[in-house]
């Protein structure tokens, strides 16, 4: 029998209304909501279940929104189905939501962590001064060299190794920019700037990761129920000593998304379930392991689909 994996979106699948019609149906998913609320001070939840789109674009608020949406669907999820995972992993922020669901990070450490590591990923550069691309249909060897040309002088390398062919560079905007022109006189399938608030995953965020480092050191780390499969190492980790130096590392390091559902691939999961707002790494995973089976769940009629 195939083994499942729980795995947890990240920054880019927020939406207004996230979360509202599970903490509309389930009181524990409104309870999550609430602690949430309390545990920032501030009223998350109208935030995620309203908007404005804008607000909830804010890193700062994005990254702990999607933590909570995803944490109130897996508790919702374990009390509903008593569906349990071999293995957890998150895209970026979504490794905070797999920790909280091995019993790692406490729920409102996890809130209060995470807003702040997205306030310091906005404060580490200057708007305008960064930026992020899609580059589709190139083969990592081949887009290494594209951003050693472009660089001159600057930052950018790869950021995100999603799927096959789904390859997202980060760095300086004039540096971006150049790697995009150049791809394209290459020839590969498309080039794109991201509407992002700031270069993710390189090395410009270095002074956010030293920063979320001193967050971390205040921060109780118990021992994992489950393997995590990180996004620096796409290797599941079960040891609670690293968990600490891995999510300091992630924060400048390129997330190995297409290696991570290769890696659970191989360890025998054949089913996915993506559980949080939106449904972006089910179609990652469906390009990176074509024959696994991928469900996902934000709201009560994804849940019913659990069967």
């Amino acid at each position: 029998m195939s083994k499942t994996a729980f795995i947890f979106p990240g920054q880019g699948s927020q939406y207004p209304g996230m979360g509202k019609d599970l903490a509309e149906n389930f009181t524990l998913a409104r309870r999550t909501f609430e602690e949430a609320d309390d545990a920032l001070g501030s009223r998350l939840s109208r935030l995620c279940f309203e908007g404005p789109e804008d607000e909830l674009k804010l890193t700062a608020n994005t990254q702990p929104a999607i933590l909570t949406a995803s944490v109130a669907a897996l508790r919702v999820v374990a009390a509903e189905t008593g569906l349990a995972a071999d293995y957890l992993a998150g895209h970026s922020l979504g490794e905070y939501s797999a920790l909280v669901a091995v019993g790692a990070i406490d729920f409102s450490a996890a809130v209060r962590t995470v807003r702040a590591r997205g306030t310091f990923m906005q404060e580490a550069v200057p708007i305008g001064v960064g930026a992020m691309a899609a580059i589709l249909g190139a083969e990592p060897e081949i887009l290494a060299e594209v951003c050693a040309e472009a660089a001159q002088g600057e930052v950018v390398s790869p950021a995100n190794f999603n799927s096959p062919g789904q390859i997202v560079i980060a760095g300086h905007a004039g540096a971006v920019n150049r790697a995009i022109e150049i791809a394209k006189s290459r020839g590969f399938r498309k080039a794109m700037l991201l509407p992002v608030s700031a270069p993710f995953h390189c090395s410009l965020m270095t002074p956010a990761a030293e920063r979320l480092a001193e967050i971390l050191k205040t921060v109780t780390i118990r021992p994992l129920r489950h393997p995590v499969v990180t996004n620096v190492e796409g290797e599941p980790n079960g040891d609670e000593g690293r968990v600490r130096e891995l999510l300091v590392r992630q924060v400048c390091a390129p997330v190995l998304w297409d290696g991570s559902v290769q890696k659970m691939t191989e360890l025998g999961v054949g089913r996915f379930i993506e559980i949080g707002p939106g449904k972006v790494l089910s179609g990652l995973v469906k390009r990176s392991a074509r024959d696994a089976e991928t469900l996902n769940v934000e709201d009560s009629a994804t849940l019913r689909n659990l069967g």
